[in-house]
């Protein structure tokens, strides 16, 4: 049985959100963790990496799912910031 590709994809969308949501540090690689600081961001591009998504694919599928969560307003200015 084949799988249908949207489905795959978010599959692999919802294991890195729940990812994300493990608790972390006050700081990721040197960003801040909170809202806004570039670390949450930082921590679902690498773990999309290691799940075999390219740098690219990593950083729009991060920033589709923090668009979705804050709005696109909010997001780009989160974006500006960190």
């Amino acid at each position: 049985m084949k799988k249908n590709p949207k489905k795959a994809y978010a599959d692999a969308k919802k294991k890195v959100m729940n990812s994300a949501k493990k608790k972390l540090g006050k700081t990721y690689k040197g960003k801040s963790t909170k809202p806004g600081g570039g670390g949450r961001f930082k921590k679902m591009v690498d773990d999309l990496m290691k799940r075999g998504k390219s740098r690219k694919q990593a950083e729009a599928i991060a920033a589709n799912a923090g668009r979705k969560k804050y709005g696109a307003e909010k997001f780009k200015e989160m974006s500006e910031k960190g």
